[in-house]
C-alpha cells in the first residue's frame, strides 16, 4: 500500500515534477520557487488519479470502451466520454487517498486561519503545457469549492474530467497512448478576484516578442478564458512597459463568490463600468512586469492567468494562477531575413540585426550567422 506522502504534494514542492502532478501544479510550484506570487495550495498527485483507477476492473473496462474509438464519430465519442466519466465519478475512492485528501485541505485552511477555506480545484494533466501540445483548458476547473467533502467529489470530478471528448479526441489527433497520461488536481485558495484576465508575452497577431498582450474583465477568469465576454485588449511595449494601444471590451457580466450561497455566481455590469479600463495604468504595468517575469524564468513565451485580489492591499493584490508556453509562434523558425522597405529606426535595427551573409570561396551566400537575435 502506498504511503499518504505519495497521493498530495504542497504546490511548494512541485516544481519539476510533471511526471506525479502534471503541467499546472508543476507550473505553480516552479512559479513559488522563482518567488512568483502564487495563492497557497496542495496537488494530489498522479499516484492517487492511478490507485482510483485500479479499484476492480476499472482500468479494463476504461479500456475496452477506448480501444478502437474512431474519434471523429462524434457521436460514438461522445457516448464513450460520458460512459467512462460516469465510471470514474462514482467510483469509490480508495481509504488511504481519500484521507489523504482531506489531511492536505485541513493543514491548508490552518495554514491560512480560515476553517473551510473556499478553494478552486483544477485538473493538471501530466501531459498537460507542453512546449510542443497544450492540452490546457481541456479538462475540469471548479471554483469556490467548501469543505473536504466537496474537494474530494471534485477531485473525483477532475479525474474523470481526463476523458472529456475533447481531451480524447485530442490525444488521438497528438498521438498520446490514453494510459500514457494521468491526472493530478490542483487545490488552492480561492481568489477573491475584482479584475482578472490572461496575457501573452508576444503578440499572438504576429509573433512580435518586443510586445504583450493583456486581455482584462471584471470577476474571476472563467469569463475570459470561456470567452463569455469581450474583455479589454491592451498591446503593450515589454521594453518601456507603456501601452501601445487599448480597446476597451463589451464586459457584460462578471463572475463573482456568493458567500452566502458558497459558490461563484454571474452579475451584470453596469453600464458605466462596461465603458471604463478594468485596470488602472499602474495595474497595467504591474501585469505585464509579472509576466515579463515569468518569461524571464521559463526562458520562452509565456501564456499566463492572473487576477487581482479584492482582499489583499495594493501592491500585494496581484497574483499569478497559472504560466504555460505559448504554442503558436514559439514553435515557428525566426525570420531570418529584414526587407528593403524598412526605414527609420527599423531599417537601422535591421541592419544592425540582419544575419552577416559569408562568402564562400565560389562566391555564393551561406547565410551563416553567429548568435540568434530574436527579442529574449
Amino acid at each position: 500500500m502506498m504511503s499518504e506522502s505519495l497521493y498530495t504534494l504542497n504546490l511548494r514542492e512541485c516544481g519539476g515534477k510533471l511526471e506525479l502532478v502534471g503541467g499546472k501544479c508543476q507550473s505553480l510550484g516552479d512559479l513559488i520557487a522563482a518567488g512568483l506570487p502564487v495563492p497557497p495550495g496542495f496537488a494530489i498527485t498522479a499516484h492517487a488519479f492511478k490507485a482510483h483507477l485500479s479499484h476492480g476492473d476499472t482500468v479494463q473496462d476504461v479500456k475496452a470502451c477506448l480501444d478502437g474509438l474512431d474519434h471523429r464519430d462524434t457521436s460514438r465519442l461522445d457516448a464513450v466520454s460520458a460512459e467512462v466519466r460516469h465510471k470514474l465519478e462514482t467510483l469509490a475512492m480508495p481509504a488511504e487517498v481519500e484521507q489523504a485528501i482531506r489531511d492536505a485541505y485541513e493543514q491548508l485552511c490552518a495554514s491560512v486561519g480560515v476553517p473551510d477555506l473556499p478553494v478552486a480545484v483544477r485538473s493538471s494533466a501530466t501531459a498537460e503545457d507542453l512546449p510542443g501540445a497544450s492540452f490546457a483548458g481541456q479538462q475540469d476547473t471548479y471554483l469556490w469549492v467548501i469543505g473536504a467533502d466537496a474537494v474530494v467529489d471534485k477531485a473525483r470530478q477532475c479525474w474523470g474530467s481526463q476523458y472529456t471528448a475533447r481531451a480524447i479526441a485530442y490525444r488521438c489527433e497528438q498521438g498520446f497512448p490514453h494510459d500514457d497520461v494521468a491526472m493530478a488536481v490542483a487545490v488552492q485558495k480561492m481568489v477573491n478576484s475584482k479584475v482578472s484576465g490572461v496575457a501573452m508575452t508576444l503578440n499572438p497577431a504576429n509573433g512580435d516578442r518586443s510586445k504583450i498582450v493583456i486581455d482584462a474583465s471584471y470577476g474571476l477568469g472563467e469569463t475570459v478564458v470561456s470567452g463569455e465576454v469581450t474583455p479589454d485588449n491592451i498591446l503593450m511595449d515589454k521594453i518601456l512597459l507603456t501601452t501601445v494601444k487599448q480597446t476597451i471590451g463589451h464586459k457584460h457580466v462578471e463572475l463573482v463568490p456568493d458567500v452566502t450561497a458558497g459558490k461563484a455566481v454571474i452579475r451584470e455590469v453596469s453600464p458605466e463600468r462596461q465603458a471604463q479600463s478594468a485596470l488602472s495604468p499602474a495595474e497595467l504595468e504591474a501585469v505585464a512586469r509579472i509576466a515579463k517575469q515569468a518569461e524571464k524564468h521559463f526562458r520562452c513565451p509565456q501564456d499566463i492567468e492572473w487576477a487581482i485580489d479584492h482582499d489583499l492591499p495594493d501592491g500585494e493584490n496581484l497574483l499569478l494562477l497559472q504560466s504555460r508556453p505559448e504554442t503558436v509562434w514559439s514553435q515557428k523558425p525566426k525570420a531570418s531575413t529584414i526587407t528593403n522597405s524598412q526605414t527609420g529606426m527599423a531599417g537601422i535595427l535591421g541592419t544592425l540585426l540582419r544575419p552577416m551573409q559569408v562568402k564562400t570561396e565560389a562566391g555564393q551566400d551561406t547565410g551563416k550567422t553567429g548568435k540568434d537575435g530574436g527579442t529574449q
